[in-house]
Order: C-alpha cells, then sequence, then structure tokens
C-alpha cells in the first residue's frame, strides 16, 4: 500500500501557515477562538430540544420496532435519498421493525411520495410511513394517506408549503431554533437524527453500526453546507470509511479506486457519490440500495458492476446532451437571455440536471433543462450560481407550473408545453433583476496568493486540517504569479495539462479540466487553483486543478476603490501601496506581528484588502 504524503501528527491551530490565516480571515474566521472552533467543532446537542416533533416520531417508531411491525421508508432516487433508505432500513431492522423500501422511479414516477405508492403500501398491509429527503410537499399523497388511515413521518429538507400537510411527526431543519448547528442537515442528516435518537432511547446504540458511513455519502452528494453537525459528523465519519463495513460501500470504493486508502469529501463527492446517482438516474434505485443493505460481498461485488456500467452510461449521455444544450445556447451569440432555459423531447431525464449544472458552471447563468414527458407535458431540472435563490423563482412562477419544488441551489418543475413561453419570460425577468449590479464577466476570486515554492507536503497536510470541504467551506482557491511553463499538451476530453517548474528543478501538474478555451501561449501565467492529493498509478501525488488562467501579468496586484488604482506588492517583510498620484506607503509585515491600527480608517482598509490579495494576514 502506498505511503500517504503527509503524516497525521497534531498541529496546534497557531501553526497554520500564513496563507491558510489569510484565507480564513477573508471567510470572516479571524477570532482564534472561531479558527479553533472550525478544527475541532463543539459536540451535538441533544436533538430532542431542537426538532419539536422528535419525541411523536420516537413514540410512534418505538411501538414499530417492539411489535415488529411492517413500516415502509419513502425515500428519493438520488444518492441523498438512496443512503437516507438504506440508513432507516439498515437501523429498523437491527431495532426489531420490519422496514421496506419504497423509492418512486424517476422515468415513470417523478419526484416524492405519490397517491399510488400510498395506495399499494396501505394494500399490503401498511401502517406506518417514514419519508426521507421528501414528502413535505406531497399533500396529495400525505391526504390520502390520511384517509387510508396510514400514519406518516416526514423528514425533509426541501421548502415548506404555506399550507402544511397532513402528518403525525415532521423532522425538518426549518422546524429547529434560529442558529441551531441543526439547521443544515440534508435528507441523510434527518435520518440520522432520528435513527441515532431511536437507538439511544431503546439502548441499542450498535444498531447505529455503519450508519455514519451513509451520512457521509449522502451529505456530501447533496451538497449540503458543511458545517454545524454536518461538519463534526464528518470529520468523525470519513477518518473511518474507507473501513466500513457495508460489503456494498466496500465494493464501490474498490470499483472507484480508492480502496485501501483514506476516502477525504472530494474523493465521495467524485468518485463514490456519482456511481450512486448513476443508478437512480437511469436504472431502479433499489439495486443501489439493496448495495448498501446486503451482508453478502459477492452480491455487492456484483451489484456494484452494474453501478459501475451505469455510470458509464450516465457519462456518455451527460456528454451528448451537453453538447447539443451548448450549441443552443451559442446559437442564440452574445444576446442570451439571463436565464438560460432549454428543452429537448428527446432529453434523458436522468441526466438533465448534471448538464444543467455543468452549463451554470460554463456560462454564470440559472439554467433550466426540460425533456419531454408525454402528454404535452416537460420536466425540468434547474440549478443557478450562488445568490441565486431557485426555490424562490419557481414559487414564482407557481401558476405557469404543474408540479415543483426545490432549495435554493437546485429544483425541478413539470410544466405543460403552452406555457413554456411565459415561464421562460417570467424566469428571465426575474434573473435580470437579480443580474443588476452584477458584472456580466465569470469572475474568478482568489482567496489569497501561493507561490508555488511553498507547495509541499506539509503545507497540504495544514491544508487538511480545514477539511470537509464543501458548500459552505470550500476548498480554497489560491493563486499563483508568473509560474513558467516547462510543458503543456491537450488531453482526450479536451483537459488542459500543464507541467510548471515549481522549486530548483522540480514541477508541478497543474489540470484545467474540460477547458474551453484557446490554447494558451505565453510561458508565463498567472494561475487561480485548488490544490488536490491525486493517486497516479497508485502513488499520491500534488496536482493544481486550474480554475482559470491568464499571460502573467505585472509583479504588483491592483486594488480599485471607486475609480482610484492602488498598486500593492510585497518587498521582503514589507508590504509596499502605491497610490495615484505615486505616493508610496510602506508597512512592515511580519504575520502575527504587525501594528497598523494608527492608520486612518481608509488606509487602513487597502492595506489589510492589500495584505489579503497578496496572501498575508489581514
Amino acid at each position: 500500500m502506498p505511503q500517504p504524503l503527509v503524516s497525521s501528527a497534531p498541529v496546534s491551530s497557531a501553526d497554520l501557515p500564513v496563507e491558510l490565516l489569510a484565507v480564513l480571515n477573508r471567510r470572516g474566521i479571524s477570532d482564534p477562538k472561531l479558527v479553533a472552533a472550525l478544527l475541532k467543532p463543539a459536540a451535538a446537542p441533544a436533538a430532542m430540544d431542537h426538532f419539536p416533533d422528535l419525541g411523536a416520531a420516537l413514540d410512534r417508531l418505538e411501538i414499530a420496532c417492539r411489535n415488529a411491525e411492517l413500516v415502509a421508508i419513502c425515500g428519493d432516487y438520488d444518492a441523498d435519498g438512496i443512503t437516507s433508505t438504506a440508513l432507516m432500513l439498515g437501523v429498523l431492522q437491527r431495532l426489531g421493525a420490519n422496514p421496506v423500501a419504497a423509492i418512486p422511479s424517476r422515468q415513470e414516477d417523478g419526484y416524492g411520495l405519490n397517491v399510488a405508492m400510498v395506495e399499494r403500501l396501505s394494500s399490503q398491509g401498511c401502517r406506518l410511513l417514514v419519508t426521507v429527503d421528501n414528502g413535505i410537499s406531497a399533500r396529495e399523497a400525505l391526504e390520502r394517506a390520511q384517509t387510508l388511515g396510514l400514519e406518516v413521518i416526514v423528514t425533509d429538507h426541501h421548502t415548506i408549503p404555506a399550507l402544511m400537510p397532513p402528518l403525525l411527526a415532521l423532522l425538518h431543519p426549518a422546524t429547529t431554533p434560529k442558529g441551531s448547528p441543526y439547521r443544515g442537515l440534508a435528507g441523510v442528516g434527518l435520518a440520522y437524527v432520528l435513527s441515532r435518537a431511536l437507538a439511544q432511547r431503546l439502548k441499542r446504540v450498535e444498531a447505529l453500526q455503519a450508519a455514519l458511513d451513509l451520512f457521509c455519502i449522502g451529505t456530501i452528494a447533496d451538497m449540503a453546507p458543511l458545517v454545524g453537525v454536518n461538519r463534526l459528523w464528518l470529520q468523525e465519519g470519513l477518518k473511518n470509511l474507507h473501513r466500513s463495513k457495508l460489503p456494498g460501500l466496500r465494493a464501490l470504493a474498490q470499483l472507484a479506486g480508492l480502496e485501501d486508502r483514506s476516502i477525504d469529501s472530494q474523493a465521495v463527492g467524485f468518485r463514490l457519490a456519482p456511481r450512486l446517482n448513476a443508478v437512480g438516474r437511469l436504472a431502479d434505485p433499489a439495486l443501489a440500495v439493496e448495495l448498501l443493505t446486503t451482508s453478502d460481498p459477492n452480491r455487492a461485488l456484483e451489484l456494484a458492476d452494474q453501478c459501475e456500467a451505469l455510470n458509464r452510461q450516465r457519462k456518455d449521455l451527460s456528454d451528448g446532451i451537453e453538447a447539443e444544450a451548448n450549441a443552443l445556447v451559442e446559437a442564440d451569440g452574445p444576446q442570451r437571455p439571463p436565464f438560460l432555459l432549454l428543452a429537448q423531447n428527446h432529453w434523458h431525464h436522468g441526466v438533465i440536471g448534471i448538464v444543467a449544472a455543468r452549463l451554470v458552471e460554463r456560462w454564470g447563468l440559472p439554467v433550466a433543462m426540460l425533456a419531454g414527458e408525454g402528454n404535452g407535458r416537460l420536466r425540468a431540472s434547474v440549478r443557478a450560481p450562488q445568490g441565486f435563490a431557485v426555490d424562490q423563482a419557481l414559487q414564482a412562477c407557481a401558476h405557469l407550473l404543474e408540479r415543483f419544488g426545490g432549495h435554493p441551489a437546485a429544483g425541478g418543475f413539470t410544466v405543460m408545453a403552452h406555457q413554456v413561453a411565459p415561464l421562460q419570460e417570467k424566469l428571465s425577468e426575474l434573473a435580470a433583476q437579480w443580474l443588476e449590479g452584477r458584472s456580466s464577466a465569470l469572475l474568478v476570486a482568489p482567496e489569497a496568493l501561493l507561490p508555488l515554492g511553498r507547495i509541499d507536503a506539509d503545507f497540504l497536510h495544514q491544508l487538511q486540517r480545514l477539511e470537509p470541504f464543501g458548500v459552505g467551506n470550500p476548498t480554497p482557491l489560491f493563486w499563483a504569479r508568473h509560474c513558467e511553463v516547462k510543458r503543456m499538451r491537450l488531453l482526450r476530453g479536451g483537459h488542459l495539462c500543464l507541467q510548471l517548474l515549481a522549486q530548483g528543478s522540480s514541477t508541478l501538474t497543474a489540470m484545467a479540466w474540460r477547458w474551453t478555451g484557446p490554447e494558451p501561449s505565453a510561458r508565463f501565467l498567472d494561475l487561480a487553483f485548488r490544490l488536490r492529493q491525486d493517486h497516479w498509478q497508485g502513488q499520491p501525488r500534488l496536482q493544481l486543478e486550474v480554475e482559470a488562467l491568464r499571460p502573467s501579468a505585472a509583479q504588483a496586484v491592483v486594488l480599485m476603490r471607486g475609480k482610484r488604482r492602488y498598486q500593492c506588492e510585497k518587498q521582503g517583510s514589507d508590504l509596499l501601496i502605491r497610490n495615484p498620484a505615486g505616493e508610496e506607503l510602506r508597512v512592515p509585515w511580519l504575520a502575527h506581528d504587525h501594528d497598523v491600527q494608527n492608520l486612518h480608517p481608509h488606509t487602513l482598509a487597502i492595506v489589510q484588502e492589500a495584505a489579503q490579495a497578496l496572501g498575508l494576514v489581514a
């Protein structure tokens, strides 16, 4: 087994490199107590004090466990819903209940609990339903359950409707107190809270075996904010994920090339989660639920092989639809609408969400991808850049939609074909309002300067102390100036590979994935990048993932304050700032040892901004 690049020796927060302290400072985390809380989150408070309906849910589930009652776990077909379903199935089974999975087909049923599912489960003798990662907007299905005498516990994190549907109990992040560490939970997080509380009540904590593994997969896959208990439980769970007791997860990791080595949030998000999502997108999600609940290693490998085949199919479909979608956008020329609404009857429902996310990344605009559903209807997946609230936009268009749901970053809807034109008009109006005052350019804003000579295994180790990375705690975006390109080549798939001179004769590999720009011709480049640990032929190595590049600019950083232009640079241990009149201010600047408080507030603000831009602690 290859040795990792970094050691696991504990280091105090005061030892964080200046570049990482600059990143945290830029994110508003400058107080040492806040830094310490980031590195080691506080213990989770009692869930009973944060979820008003948790007691009622536990009372009913305890009865079900003691009486070996049939309980339907009604999940969703994405990775969050699949892991939530598998988690609840495993825990309830160990606690004595008789749980069964009930997940709708993406192609035939669409999202969430529906009337047909409720009627089928009722006819099978089921009297208790637990929804995971869905249910709050399924009014018709919940009303039908009520008339049939079925009790329903809803665990969901999607937007709560103005009129609450009938249900026995609701676990939802929005019902917790303001500032609660439970506020950012995804569907699998709520399933974990419920299962954990039930196992503790029944004094059977061993029933939670592997539940934390599934929590990690679903939370990262659903891009839940990695703050509060999400951060706490991910820190606990990720360090042991590669030793999971679930045969299905081990088989999946093996096929993803992650066998016998630590699994971080990036590996979950880019290697494991897509393989689970591919099942729900293209096939019966029951396959993935069985994979995550089977105790038979041979069956696990067989199911993992099926997941792998579906994932390859998903990639091919996504690439083809993406090419079509970009051609449609480019056909509009530079005067494209502020909201990209694209429709083709033949597009596959299972992958349009992936393609929508790629288009957001490329064009910087909200995107809806619509595929034909039959009977004059189209079904859509919506994705948007940060700041544009998808759920609010869809709510504003409710009168035009047959069905809709989602959260700020993503959503979906069903619409009649004759309503598509007015829908695009309304969504473009909302997007135009959002874009007012924003630059139309795709801006890349690095958080700290990181010279290539500073990048080594020790720096990576310090960076890893800030993990897990994701929504709410993104992987830091660094930049480096005047990087000498030793070799450059375009790889199959449109990826740009750069070999950069780092220190002496050593080089660093930089990858610009899915590169769409021209091949750079300059010998020296400025790069915006994220630092990763990659594995090549079984060996770990450092790699830069390029977000943007440009021909190398001057050594000075230019700051604009209104119409005034300031040039800033680091000279030795000093910070040098030159104003438009050519006057210079030189500030001695050593990490943790500088005094700028006697400066005028306006000058101080420029100094602090310059220090951040140059990778210093402000």
